[in-house]
């Protein structure tokens, strides 16, 4: 424990673990220090905007509260006992309003602003200033999702400190000098980065708005309603912005272990989506002259009348977006009333890993860490990269194995690379079995992830040092805890009926699918349960209409295991999937609550040890760690699949990597000003295939497979191993896995 030191602030003596800092000492004390440029996440304060300014006993001139640490015997006096320091910020205050515009009346900020609070609290009760401020042009566009108005800029450089100093993407930058010291993007780029819209956040003033929040709303008219974001298995906390029944904004909630209170701009950005204009708002039965719009009460009886004609032979297609409540009301309907067990369940995990759990926070104190997998960790889980690249700031070693990794592996060869590590001799094996705070991270490339990633760790030792731990990161948010909730509704094996009698598809990512497209093609019946009209509208037999994350109750669990609250921010359009769901489920006897708090209790006591609802509320806390249990042998690795791929690229074919970008999905396509953030239509090829060719970054390339052929526009990806072209899933579609590469 850290030596405590006594100090003395305003007359009051406060005793704090030496080092410090005095905003957070003083704090202690009950005593404010007021700031705009200070924000512990940034990392060291730097004094810029010296709104902090206190008085230091022995030392001659104010000093920046925030860059000063407690020590002993310290004496400081802020503006409530010293009439310099209140000076110094009542002069402060005044400089920073000599341009500052008077439009609080119209400012997105105005009502939620410190500037206002502060300068009410600290400020000069009128103004000296009798010329005219200065004028700019406004609104400046950051990106199609931030407006900058500069006029309104204090420069406290919280905004490009986290460019630099969080994100690390440098897109953000001061330029000029002095009085013309302004806040801009190189060249006057669009900030096209995946974290950018936590700088609207972070900016004291408002200088940086959003621009689908920009004059929607005013503080005193809306409610903030605390849930969780449902796009990726992380589960980041968010206060989601309601005015007259809309969602208006998603703000961050800081939950330290979880995200930070960071969030990535999917999660800020997409909830426009809840309006869409080809959102699905009334039950749709195909008839003569196709799908047509009908009641809820004649849907559900065609829903039965399906159900029923396929008896067992019905396999469900899931998301892995469902709440635990939605999955299991679902599999209690199939599985309980009509004994139909087959189903096409997401990317899940272990158990096993539950001897490994760690918060994700955990990563950025990390000795070494060893990410293994084909998919990037910023396109799985965002904000796991922001925790890495805070790791890497503490000194901390990352390796990753995979095809564009520091280790490079052909694609699929995860399972083989974690294996390597357990052997001797291998480096960063041995040295996570050497470092005290070590973490294995999984992020794709094979299923049985998380089955192979716990006897890694297990084989390391990780699970008898409290301060490491291995992270598997699904591709859907909430597959493992769909996993659970299906399994946990019967105890029967599950069998693959054939022929299909009925398909159910959950969800939009579910009807995307290829593989689902393929099952649709067999099946006799489909029911799809989707938001938009969409891919499977075409070929449904019936469509009902289903619910997002933001208007919904429920539980999710999260890739470190944690089980954290959903509430339903806004009143849906149509009826929550539980409500019906439980009359149809009457239909055949099966007893089901509409409510999802009913739901839990009985699935928690089944499936999460009978964790209380109640406990959830707030920040959820992570369970303790549980005996390590050897999970369902892996299959047999084959030493070939960590090998790089043959010579067939010297015959002229690639072996082609699919992957799923961050901004992608039902959800982003909807939103017109996340259009910027999606990939184009490019392929990413390796020096050596692309010098090969002679092909430069910006080329247009012809892709063939099997017949099939697509225009590209090619990218050089200097870290992308030899022999494999990469490609987003969206602009692949129809292409196998060998490729040929022409240049036109």
């Amino acid at each position: 424990m850290s030596d405590l030191v006594k100090v003395m602030i305003d007359d009051r003596e406060v005793e704090v673990p030496k080092g410090t800092g005095l905003v957070e000492t003083a704090a202690s004390a009950g005593i404010e220090i007021p700031v705009f440029c200070y924000e512990p996440r940034l990392g060291a304060p730097i004094g810029a905007c010296r709104m902090c300014l206190v008085e230091v006993e022995g030392l001659p001139k104010l000093q920046a509260g925030c860059t000063l640490t407690a020590q002993d015997g310290m004496v400081v006096k802020t503006a409530a006992s010293s009439e310099k320091a209140a000076e110094g910020q009542n002069a402060t205050l005044e400089f920073i309003l000599v341009n500052h515009p008077l439009d609080c009346p119209v400012c997105d900020k105005g009502g939620e602003c410190p500037l206002q609070d502060l300068t009410f609290r600290y400020g000069p009760g009128n103004t000296r200033m009798s010329f005219s401020k200065i004028t700019l042009e406004k609104p400046i566009p950051v990106s199609p999702l931030i407006a900058l108005d500069r006029e309104r800029c204090i420069l406290c450089y919280r905004c490009t400190r986290f460019s630099s100093d969080v994100a690390e993407d440098n897109q953000l930058v001061a330029r000029n000098r002095g009085s013309h010291t302004e806040i801009s993007t190189f060249e006057s780029d669009p900030y096209r980065a995946p974290f950018s819209g936590n700088v609207i956040e972070l900016c004291p003033v408002g200088a940086l708005t959003s621009t689908q929040y920009r004059f929607e709303a005013r503080p005193w008219e809306i409610q903030n309603v605390p849930t969780v974001c449902g796009l990726c298995p992380v589960g980041c906390n968010v206060n989601a912005t309601v005015r007259e029944g809309k969602v208006k904004r998603i703000l961050s909630r800081n939950h330290p272990e979880v995200d930070g209170g960071w969030l990535c701009d999917k999660g800020r950005f997409t909830y426009p989506h809840l309006t869409a204009e080809d959102r699905i708002t009334e039950p749709l039965v195909r008839g003569k002259l196709g799908l047509e719009p009908v009641g809820w009460d004649a849907a559900l009886d065609r829903a039965e009348e399906l159900l029923r004609g396929a008896g067992t032979r019905i396999v469900t297609a899931l998301s892995g977006s469902e709440s635990v409540e939605q999955a299991y009301a679902l599999a209690r309907l199939l599985r309980v009333g009509l004994g139909a067990h087959a189903a096409v369940l997401p990317e899940s995990t272990s158990d096993a890993l539950d001897a490994f759990r760690l918060p994700l926070s955990s990563i950025a104190s990390a000795e070494i860490v060893v990410i293994v997998g084909d998919d990037e960790v910023a396109d799985r889980a965002p904000v796991v990269d922001l925790w890495l690249r805070a790791a890497r700031r503490n000194g901390a070693e990352i390796v990753h194995y995979g095809p564009t990794g520091t280790e490079q592996t052909g694609p699929g060869g995860a399972a083989a690379a974690l294996h390597a590590l357990t052997e001797s001799g291998n480096g960063p094996g041995d040295r996570l079995r050497s470092a005290e705070r070590a973490i294995l991270i999984w992020s794709g490339g094979g299923g049985g992830g998380g089955a192979r990633l716990a006897e890694t760790a297990h084989a390391l030792g990780l699970e008898g040092k409290p301060g490491s731990g291995a992270f598997h990161l699904p591709a859907t948010p909430n597959g493992r805890g769909v996993a659970a909730a299906w399994a946990a509704a019967a105890d029967e094996d599950e069998s693959n009926p054939e022929p299909i009698g009925l398909l159910i598809v959950s969800g939009d990512e579910a009807a995307a699918d290829p593989a689902v497209r393929v099952l649709a093609e067999r099946a006799e019946n489909v029911i799809a349960i989707t938001m938009f009209h969409a891919l499977a509208v075409g070929w449904a037999d019936l469509v009902l209409p289903a619910t997002s994350s933001l208007e919904s109750d429920g539980t999710l669990l999260n890739l470190e295991g944690r089980l954290q609250r959903l509430r339903r921010t806004v009143i849906a359009p149509v009826p929550d999937e539980l409500a019906w769901l439980s009359n149809l489920a009457g239909r055949f006897d099966v007893e089901l609550s509409p409510h999802a708090v009913v739901v839990f209790d009985e699935l928690s006591a089944r499936a999460f040890g009978g964790v209380d609802g109640s406990e959830l509320n707030g920040t959820a806390s992570l369970p303790a760690r549980t005996p390590y249990e050897a999970p369902v042998p892996a299959a047999e690795v084959r030493a070939a699949a960590s090998a790089k791929p043959s010579d067939e690229h010297f015959l002229g074919e690639l072996r082609l990597l699919r992957y799923r970008p961050l901004f992608s999905g039902p959800f982003v396509e909807r939103v017109g000003e996340l259009a910027f953030q999606r990939p184009t239509a490019e392929l990413e090829l390796s020096t050596e295939d692309a010098t090969r060719r002679a092909i430069a970054t910006g080329d247009s390339v012809v892709v063939r497979s099997n017949g099939t052929s697509i225009e590209l526009r090619a990218r050089i990806n200097r870290g992308l191993i030899a022999g494999v072209a990469r490609v987003a899933d969206e602009h692949a579609a129809d292409l196998h896995l060998h490729v040929e590469v022409v240049k036109l």
